[in-house]
């Protein structure tokens, strides 16, 4: 197994583990995106009150921070705990964030913008970060301002060594701080700049975690403020030498592996890292899948393709041939060949009456009639007491070895490529009852998939299940790779259930076993 699958099983196991305490929606390592998110406002929210107090002056800046952290504890103390510890927990959930998208492989083809503007914002994070210790002036930050100088001196960038900035305790002035504030707050907007290029391509970004799990950290961390807060080390003194200092592992971490290492070393590992993540998404792989197709006759402009798409392939320009109306157009390098666009066209019916079913937006790999002849073909095939079709996806639960006498499966690119109407013609042609299932909550591997599905079956998003489909006869199961336990439980659980509820009612006329025919 290679080094990247062992890190997407360990992290789909981590997930799965997970769900089971706090499910899909409050799952963090599904939202760590949002996760990095929040505790960013958090940062800048606390850090605009500690900009307002803080005094720049080369006497001042340590008393005006430490007045904060001791006399005003009850405000600015806490304020500064959250902004240190939430600092921490966006450098973790960015780097959980970066491992994650590399062990899925999602990084190149449609993912690629997304993850070349990333790996900038490592660098900007780091460097606002250490900047931020710069600032309480204390041990620590005059320990850092050494490493830090001296790492960079052996860039040949300065004509003279800038340590020697850190040397003497007349080295320094006021305008010192003034120029490390700024740019302690213009990184950090560069940072949120970047991270609105980050989410460009991506339409309806997860940007907050939901209200429970925000609720949650908050919580967690005003404790950890209260508990043990965040408080300088003793002043800064340029005279002596600063020692035993609580190191913070998450930001510093640098200035040991300098000292173990070599600053030549550091640059190396920093350099070359930084070009292995850009050079990713250019390293040979797997050729791409086919993009979505649109066939403009059978087009006709409603737009649900573009409202659906996940990654904001697909616009709408006005169609050729004809006026007033129209016409999807698919962008190569933001299609993830999901399908979920098709799966959304009105025209993917089943129930149309043409020998070869032609749609408006359609995937050549698996195109919407082949799917209609699959299912006609395996539900002829059914037989036993209870039907089932199951309506399965590539990259969730393998239905295919759930296949048998009485229990037909398809798999799909993503079951969000389902249109509804599926479901009823599976029950019109002889199916008793229709099992769907996909990724887990939170866990699609095109973000919107399993979410669109369970509105549209819900009835609450376009294309819906029509009305007159009974909902008892449907199933909806989430099962990722390693829930194929799970999801031959839960259709064991359905049958039983079918069979007792058609052993107490009268099977509907309307859903009689019969073949559907096609001029």
């Amino acid at each position: 197994m290679s080094l990247q699958a062992a890190a997407q099983s360990s992290f789909e196991r981590s997930e799965n583990l997970l769900d089971a305490v706090f499910g899909g929606a409050d799952n963090p390592l599904r939202h760590l995106g949002a996760l990095g998110l929040y505790f960013l406002w958090i940062l800048v929210a606390s850090g605009l009150y500690l900009y307002t107090v803080l005094d720049t002056s080369i006497d001042g800046v340590y008393s005006s921070i430490d007045w904060l952290s001791r006399e005003q504890w009850y405000l600015g103390g806490i304020l500064r705990s959250l902004h240190r510890y939430s600092s921490d927990a966006f450098v973790l959930v960015m780097m959980l964030h970066l491992v994650r998208e590399w062990a899925y492989g999602r990084y190149r083809g449609f993912r690629l913008y997304s993850w070349v503007t990333g790996v900038p914002l490592v660098w900007l994070a780091y460097i606002s970060g250490i900047g931020g210790y710069w600032i309480t002036w204390d041990r620590l930050a005059q320990f850092s301002a050494i490493a830090t100088t001296e790492l960079l001196d052996w860039l040949p960038i300065f004509s003279e060594p800038a340590a020697r900035n850190f040397l003497a305790p007349d080295s320094i002035s006021d305008r010192f701080f003034t120029v490390l504030v700024f740019i302690h707050i213009g990184v950090p907007l560069m940072l949120i700049l970047g991270l609105w290029a980050h989410v460009n391509r991506i339409s309806r970004v997860d940007y907050l975690p939901s209200r429970r799990a925000m609720a949650a950290i908050m919580a967690s961390l005003l404790a950890l403020a209260l508990v043990k807060p965040a408080l300088s080390d003793a002043p800064a003194n340029l005279a002596l030498a600063p020692a035993d200092l609580r190191l913070d592992w998450f930001i510093l971490f640098l200035h040991p592996l300098t000292d173990i290492t070599s600053p030549a070393a550091v640059w190396t590992l920093i350099f070359g890292t930084t070009l292995l993540l850009f050079a990713l998404p250019f390293l040979p792989h797997p050729a791409a899948a086919p993009i979505a197709v649109v066939d403009a006759p059978n087009c006709n402009g409603c737009s649900r393709c573009h409202a659906d798409c996940p990654y904001e392939a697909i616009t709408m320009v006005p169609h050729p041939d004809k006026p007033g109306h129209q016409i999807a157009v698919v962008d190569a390098d933001n299609c993830a060949a999901c399908g979920i666009c098709a799966g959304s066209c009105p025209s993917s019916t089943p129930f149309r009456s043409q020998d070869k079913l032609v749609t408006g937006i359609d995937m050549p790999q698996q195109p919407v009639d082949v799917l209609r002849r699959m299912l006609e073909e395996k539900v002829a095939r059914l037989s036993g007491k209870t039907r089932l079709v199951v309506f399965g996806c590539d990259k969730g639960a393998d239905v295919a070895a759930l296949d048998a006498a009485d229990t037909a499966t398809l798999s799909l690119i993503c079951t969000g490529m389902l249109p509804p109407s599926f479901v009823e013609y599976a029950l019109r042609s002889g199916a008793d009852g229709v099992v769907v299932t996909g990724c887990r909550d939170g866990g699609c591997d095109f973000r919107l998939g399993m979410e669109w599905t369970r509105e549209r079956l819900s009835r609450n998003r376009e294309p819906h299940l029509r009305d007159l489909v009974p909902l008892d006869r449907v199933q909806l199961v989430e099962a990722s790779r390693s829930d194929a336990g799970k999801l031959a439980t839960a259709i064991s659980a359905f049958r039983t259930r079918l069979e007792k509820d058609m052993a107490a009612t009268t099977r509907p006329p309307a859903y009689s076993r019969r073949k559907i025919h096609h001029g």
